[in-house]
């Protein structure tokens, strides 16, 4: 793919919602897709805003362009805990309290043609129920405290082969939220679920934020288990990129002191996926360009990619650059990138 019609930085716009999570990339069509929490924005590669559905109430967060549909899926979650509080607050709407549920979200983007389109009414958007994580997160851990392995809900999504494999069908890949409270042990891990969307046509419903639907899959198709060591809020972004054949999972810093507390971690297609005494399977984690001895635990120090990151798969990555414009709205350049050796993975183009 030549990189010659890809520009070094696109200006998202600035809108009054939460900060970016996620970025996706149609780069046949170059069409940008920006998640902002609320509100998802369709723009071109020179930053003009093509359109944008709004009217969300729950947290939308990482987001993948699937070529294979046309289609943009993200993670979306409506619970009772800080994030949520903490969104209705924004919206002011914190007398509602919202269902415990976790979807995905599958955007038509080929019908957003206008902006402030809304999500729930105008046929845009399609969502598939995760049981599985809802029971987690509903479920108590071993040691009795709430939320199974620290589940917080969901975040990172990417499109990519079965784990310890390079090739074959693409699975949906669903990280974990994670708490990331020190005080707890079980937080030290990410777990990734991957599902076989070709059935989900059948299941995907309009969604209704009154009364939340319970329409998905009976449980996933694969759950894995990485030990990374603490991270705070578990798999913000998660990449496959497929010119190096690895998983990226892009997290923000945990604080255990006892950990490198790297910023990006990753796990390489065909790595080792084994089973522990416990029946879990677990996939290994690459060393990376930064090693921690007493740990044991491997990383990269790239500091971006939790607020939305694109592989091209060719070296080259998109990567969301954030921040807040003066009267508080949220903003975000987007910034072309390229792979380096070395501890810090890539490098900003200027």
């Amino acid at each position: 793919m030549t990189m010659d019609r890809f520009p070094h930085a696109i200006d998202t716009g600035a809108y009054h919602a939460g900060h970016i999570q996620g970025i996706a990339l149609d780069a046949e069509r170059g069409i940008l897709y920006c998640s902002y929490t609320q509100i998802l924005v369709k723009l071109d590669l020179q930053g003009n805003l093509l359109g944008s559905v709004t009217g969300l109430t729950g947290h939308l967060g990482c987001i993948e362009f699937n070529p294979d549909d046309g289609k943009v899926y993200g993670s979306l979650e409506y619970k009772n805990d800080s994030i949520g509080k903490g969104i209705r607050k924004f919206l002011g709407c914190e007398e509602k309290e919202a269902e415990t549920s976790f979807y995905i979200a599958i955007f038509d983007v080929d019908k957003i043609d206008r902006v402030d389109m809304d999500a729930c009414a105008d046929g845009v958007m399609k969502t598939v129920y995760l049981r599985e994580v809802v029971d987690d997160y509903n479920a108590a851990g071993e040691d009795g405290r709430e939320h199974r392995y620290a589940c917080s809900g969901i975040d990172g999504t990417s499109f990519g082969p079965r784990f310890g494999q390079t090739d074959g069908k693409r699975y949906l890949t669903v990280a974990y939220g994670i708490y990331g409270d020190v005080t707890r042990s079980d937080n030290d891990r990410q777990v990734l679920l991957q599902y076989d969307i070709s059935h989900w046509d059948s299941l995907a419903q309009p969604l209704n934020q009154d009364h939340f639907h319970k329409s998905g899959p009976a449980s996933c198709d694969g759950k894995y288990f990485l030990h990374t060591g603490n991270t705070d809020w578990g798999v913000q972004n998660l990449q496959y990129d497929a010119g190096e054949a690895r998983w990226l999972l892009f997290v923000y810093r945990g604080k255990k002191e006892n950990y490198p507390n790297y910023p990006l971690y990753s796990v390489k297609a065909d790595a080792p996926v084994t089973v522990n005494e416990a029946g879990e399977t677990c996939l290994t984690l690459e060393r990376g360009g930064a090693y921690h001895e007493e740990s044991g635990i491997g990383g990269w120090l790239f500091p971006r990619g939790a607020e939305g990151v694109v592989s091209f798969g060719n070296g080259y990555f998109y990567v969301s650059h954030p921040f807040r414009t003066e009267d508080g709205r949220s903003s975000s350049v987007v910034r072309l990138c390229q792979r380096t050796d070395g501890a810090e993975f890539m490098k900003v183009l200027e």
